[in-house]
């Protein structure tokens, strides 16, 4: 047991899934966080961009990393077109009930959800997908590591800390974390809040697009494979605290060390039960969440 805990692989493995989980979570940050919005179709967003990169792959030819940035923007293009479409009358209402707001949004969601799913299993059918991309071996030391799981480390990773970076650097950026703080207070003051809720829908449902890419490459999915990624978003969240992107990314990697070690350690077929079950004890034993900010306030 303590060869297993000490094992690289098993540290490099817990990286990736944590840099994916990461990315997913960071996308689901930034609509709950601005909005109040219950996104249970996050995960649903994450299949979609599997299957645009899985497609690209097996009929153009395409390399996933080269269609990373036009899936991504598909699904900026995509988060936009519900938010003007199906959320952003919801949102104008929210001022009479905000609690009311946050359950409508979680049924419409919802229902997204499995129109999603199930317009997925129609088109392509509800088996397993799967391809074979950068598969070549690189050693260092007794760690084996894939091309693709490389791949997705740096990419999911540089994504995340760029838009932390951003977040956290610039005015647009600033505008947003006033926004989720503050809200009425942003409005006040000038900030166009408007724009700031359709850009992070759209930035939100880009990287959950982009968190499917890399996913596509790791491991078989299927129509109905995005609800777990949801959970595991929500996870990050709970752990490392709304709006604290720093502390997301720490919970992330925490939740992938979780995975993958208790995997190694128990059963894969004991995934979803480590999931779900750290999903239910996050929810009881830190409410607030286990890496956030003391003081701050969303």
């Amino acid at each position: 047991m303590i060869e297993t805990l000490a094992s690289g692989q098993l540290l490099f493995a817990a990286l990736v899934t944590g840099s994916v989980y990461a990315l997913v979570a960071l996308g689901l940050n930034l609509v709950y966080g601005t909005m109040r919005m219950l996104n249970v179709a996050h995960g649903d967003v994450v299949m979609l961009g599997a299957y645009a990169a899985y497609w690209s792959f097996t009929i153009a030819g395409v390399s996933p990393l080269v269609a990373a940035p036009v899936v991504a923007l598909a699904g900026a293009a995509l988060g936009y077109g519900l938010y003007r479409v199906l959320f952003r009358r919801l949102l104008e209402r929210r001022r009479g009930s905000p609690a009311r707001m946050e359950g409508n949004s979680l049924l419409l969601f919802f229902g997204l959800s499995i129109v999603l799913q199930n317009i997925a299993a129609l088109v392509f059918t509800p088996n397993s997908r799967g391809y074979d991309v950068l598969g070549d071996v690189v050693r260092i030391g007794n760690v084996a590591m894939t091309g693709n799981r490389i791949a997705a480390l740096v990419v999911a990773g540089t994504t995340c800390i760029a838009i932390a970076a951003f977040l956290t650097r610039s005015v647009a950026g600033l505008a947003m974390r006033a926004v989720i703080e503050r809200r009425d207070a942003a409005w006040i003051v000038g900030v166009d809040v408007e724009r700031v809720q359709w850009t992070r829908f759209a930035l939100g449902f880009a990287t959950a697009a982009l968190a499917g890419v890399l996913m596509s490459m790791l491991e078989q999915f299927s129509p109905f494979s995005g609800f777990p990624f949801t959970i595991a978003g929500f996870i990050v969240i709970i752990l490392g605290g709304l709006g604290n992107l720093v502390a997301g990314l720490l919970a992330a990697l925490l939740l992938g060390m979780i995975e993958t070690y208790g995997v190694a350690l128990t059963s894969a077929n004991l995934r979803s039960v480590l999931l779900y079950g750290t999903f239910v004890a996050a929810l009881v034993l830190f409410p607030n969440g286990l890496l956030s900010r003391r003081g701050a306030r969303h």
